[in-house]
């Protein structure tokens, strides 16, 4: 049953105009009226919905049943990293969103080669939380990932809230004094939420990886091979989620 976003406040038996984005998307598939479909609005669970009228650019729809389906991972798991250059992005994006990554937070870096700023950032984020969207449609999540407006890497770390037992703060590094990620998950206390810190192609120089680990990230290896910045951040979610 095709799956659609719908931003807005959705209740059972509410008669509902899809917001344009779900309208289109409706319209390009050729759905009917009497043909049903699926709602979720990120805030949990999803509902049944039935095509009542097709307009020329807009569509009405009755609301069913909701069921309080939940298919996001048992820890909460983030994702920060200086953004790989090229269409990388937008990969990653899409693969973190359908592993059920709860946020992910684009960062400028000392080795970055994709910089953006003013409006064509805002673009970029724009364009990367309707890859989100469009990826949690397809692979059934109920809740999409926030992806963050694009950040200076030191400004970022002032931000973060002091370190505390309720998260797992973790480095990709390929330093010395590294411990495999399965060893750290398997020592975090029951609950914990993980934070993930990923750097961009060429890594995080020293002193961006002395100052993420003076803010309680932990240097984590995924083994001894060297991976691409996008591959290493989807394995370590993998392993974080499973």
């Amino acid at each position: 049953m095709p799956r659609f976003f719908c931003p807005v406040p959705l209740n059972e038996g509410q008669s509902l105009a899809l917001p344009g984005t779900a309208a289109r998307h409706v319209q390009v598939l050729r759905l009917q009226p009497g043909q049903t479909i699926t709602l979720f609005n990120g805030e949990g669970g999803e509902w049944e919905a039935t095509i009542t009228r097709m307009g020329r650019s807009d569509v009405d729809v009755m609301l069913g049943a909701h069921h309080a389906t939940e298919r996001e991972p048992d820890r909460e798991v983030r994702l920060a990293l200086g953004m790989p250059a090229n269409e990388r992005m937008d990969w990653l994006v899409e693969k973190a969103a359908e592993l059920g990554v709860a946020g992910l937070q684009p960062l400028h870096t000392a080795h970055s080669v994709l910089r953006l700023t003013g409006e064509r950032a805002t673009k970029k984020q724009g364009h990367w939380q309707s890859v989100a969207v469009a990826a949690c449609e397809q692979c059934g999540g109920n809740r999409v990932p926030t992806v963050h407006a694009v950040a200076d890497f030191a400004a970022w770390l002032k931000s973060l809230p002091p370190a505390n037992a309720g998260e797992l703060r973790c480095l990709l590094s390929l330093t010395e004094g590294t411990q495999p990620l399965a060893q750290t998950l398997a020592l975090a206390p029951t609950g914990a939420s993980v934070l993930f810190l990923s750097g961009p192609e060429g890594g995080l120089n020293a002193n961006e990886d002395a100052q993420a680990r003076a803010a309680g990230f932990a240097p984590v290896t995924l083994g001894p091979r060297v991976l691409r910045a996008e591959t290493a951040a989807l394995a370590a979610l993998a392993l974080a989620i499973s």
